[in-house]
């Protein structure tokens, strides 16, 4: 120990000295006048530097004794040790260290000023003590090594950079440290167990405890991912799905009926990020009305009011995100001028979806509020027709407002039942279905869905929507020369209102699925559990709160190539037949030819009898004669017609005869 810090110290003083060399050499350079005056205090200072090793090298030298005595000491309680030589005291020991030098140097208190101060940078303890140690063991050598190159590197580095290089090797060290912690953690982790029914019953009782609940979610889902290692006493898995179901509607307040369905819908793993994203409210998205003005001068208008806004997405051309606003954004003079509507971004896609032409005839079965019915009219730029329906009368007032605040010039509205209207009018070339739901894809707008849902609600709606894309297809023409579509959407997420409700449309209609035109969002269901679906439901789009940061919807676009219905075909036919036939060819008919089974002559009347009185008619009205109406007194009773036969003049019977 004693050889290495003559070593040490010689190398420093040598250092020293040629340092002060370099100085003084700049000195005489800039310095004419005093070159001879420099020379002297040079070598008057290498005489000292020269003094300076010779004395501490005769210390070093004396206290060799001492220190192989107390050299034991100093390993088991280097903190506590004072040596009588060295330079520095407690006061100062803890940040008064030689840069690059892992090990304390005993100086004279004189040594410490001739030090420069580039020479002390601050280091820790803990990295002092642990080179002791490795010193002590013999590997001084290897830290020499490593010292020099430090120091030579301090010497090019200015002092914030090796206090960033420091920072950087201690935030190593302590992730490092952390991460092999963390797998200690996780190596002595007990296993999950299920609770027993005691603390299920006193659960029950008692207020649940939300952060206990949240943790055995956690533990839960982590045994679900990797179930045959991580499972105990070889218990089912359904036993853990129950829990989990379970924990979920305690701590989301979810009933039992819609969070079963929810979990079935989506992975696992899935299930919890859905759950938090119907936590949080959606972004505020406004749709610009190009009808009087454009997305940039929008935009650039709401920036100088103090709103904070960007492009809704790639996607879209029309929609701004408001991330906060100084003002309130539905009370700008912008929008009470028409220029944007608050519109939420799904509600943007069935719109896209149906693609509406100029001079088309449109439909809008259920329109309230009135912000796709906007949206069709402001991309048919006011042109063709556009014709806006929905049963809620109270609700129409909401469009009426809307259309005359964007400046819609081209709609005509009415209040039907939807499922009626094809017997109102027909022959459209587009329409749009945004059917009635239970709403399961806008909980965060609404969370008294989480409670009051139930399969009764479920089926009733999918009941309702079936009949209503019936009479949406029925109002739309398969001749169309630029349309014939249908476009069903819903802001729901349960495949009996969705996936189910399209697949029936194709059984009973002449329709076919086409793609929606949409570049993102995930693809429709062909099969869920027991349903087997019709396989171009793959064409369909559902967008998810988690996945697109956007209200849960469906978008369905159908194509009409007949405007036949496939089960009321052969009787159309069987009744064109009958027509053109005579009584006695229908009777001469077998069976087998024909569609449906003969109806008797008391029935209905023949063909030729209409034939006879229209003719009866027509001649009576050209000659300018009117046929006698019967009377209650032409119809004669059964029992009097003897009498009246008696009284009458036998010039009378001709006459009724004729």
């Amino acid at each position: 120990m004693t050889e290495n810090r003559k070593t040490k110290m010689l190398k420093k003083m040598r250092r020293k000295n040629q340092k002060m060399k370099e100085d003084m050499e700049e000195a005489m350079s800039s310095e004419d006048d005093g070159e001879q005056e420099d020379k002297d205090v040079e070598e008057d200072e290498e005489e000292g530097s020269e003094d300076e090793e010779g004395d501490v090298v005769e210390e070093l030298d004396e206290d060799e004794e001492e220190e192989d005595d107390d050299e034991e000491e100093e390993e088991e309680n280097e903190e506590d040790e004072k040596d009588p030589i060295t330079g520095f005291t407690d006061e100062n020991q803890s940040w008064l260290r030689l840069a690059g030098q892992k090990k304390k140097l005993d100086l004279d208190d004189s040594s410490d000023d001739d030090l420069p101060a580039d020479e002390f940078p601050d280091d820790e303890e803990s990295e002092e003590q642990e080179d002791e140690d490795d010193d002590s063991d013999g590997s001084s050598d290897s830290s020499d090594d490593d010292a020099g190159e430090e120091q030579e590197e301090g010497e090019t580095l200015l002092p914030i950079e090796k206090a960033a290089k420091k920072l950087k090797k201690k935030q190593k060290i302590e992730g490092e440290l952390a991460e092999e912690e963390l797998r200690t953690n996780i190596a002595e982790a007990e296993t999950f167990v299920l609770p027993s029914g005691q603390e299920i019953e006193r659960e029950s009782v008692q207020s649940p405890d939300l952060t206990m609940i949240h943790m055995r979610i956690k533990e839960n889902m982590t045994v679900l991912a990797d179930f045959n290692n991580k499972r105990k006493d070889e218990r089912p898995r359904k036993e853990y799905v129950d829990l989990l179901r379970k924990d979920l509607c305690l701590y989301y307040s979810y009933n039992d009926y819609l969070m079963e369905k929810i979990m079935q819908l989506f992975p696992l793993a899935e299930v919890i990020e859905f759950l938090e994203a119907c936590e949080v409210d959606r972004p505020v998205t406004i749709r610009t009305n190009t009808l009087k003005t454009r997305r940039r001068d929008l935009a650039q208008a709401l920036i100088n009011r103090g709103v904070n806004l960007d492009p809704v997405g790639k996607w879209s051309k029309v929609g701004l995100v408001v991330y906060d606003s100084a003002v309130p954004i539905g009370a700008t003079p912008e929008y009470l001028a028409g220029h944007y509507i608050l519109q939420g971004a799904a509600s943007f896609l069935p719109v896209m979806a149906l693609a509406p032409q100029e001079k088309e005839k449109v439909l809008d079965m259920c329109a309230a509020p009135g912000g796709k019915t906007t949206y069709i009219a402001q991309l048919m730029k006011n042109t063709g027709m556009l014709f806006v329906n929905d049963v809620n009368k109270d609700r129409v007032k909401a469009v009426v407002g809307n259309i005359h605040r964007l400046g819609v010039t081209n709609t005509a509205l009415c209040c039907h039942d939807g499922r009626h209207f094809p017997k109102v009018i027909g022959g459209f070339d587009r329409v749009l279905l945004d059917a009635p739901c239970t709403g399961t894809g806008v909980i965060s707008k609404d969370p008294s869905i989480k409670t009051n849902k139930d399969d009764a609600d479920i089926k009733r709606h999918a009941h309702l929507q079936k009949e209503l894309i019936l009479a949406a297809i029925d109002s739309c023409d398969a001749k169309s020369a630029t349309g014939g579509y249908v476009v069903y959407c819903t802001c729901s997420i349960m495949v009996e209102e969705n996936e189910w409700v399209v697949d029936y449309a194709l059984k009973k209609r002449n329709v076919k699925l086409v793609p929606t035109g949409l570049d993102f969002g995930k693809e429709g269901f062909t099969k869920f559990r027991e349903l087997r679906l019709h396989p171009t439901l793959k064409l369909t789009r559902r967008f998810y709160p988690h996945t697109h940061n956007m209200e849960g919807f469906f978008v369905a676009k159908l194509k009409k190539f007949s405007n036949s219905i496939p089960g009321q075909e052969p009787k159309a036919q069987a009744e064109s037949g009958e027509t053109s036939t005579t009584p006695a060819e229908t009777s001469t008919a077998t069976p087998e030819s024909s569609p449906l089974p003969q109806e008797s002559p008391t029935q209905s009347t023949s063909p030729p009898t209409k034939r006879k009185k229209k003719a009866f008619f027509w001649k009576n009205k050209k000659s300018g004669k009117t046929p006698k109406a019967k009377t209650f007194k032409g119809r004669q009773k059964p029992g009097s017609g003897k009498r009246r036969k008696s009284k009458q003049r036998p010039g009378s019977a001709k006459k009724q005869k004729k």
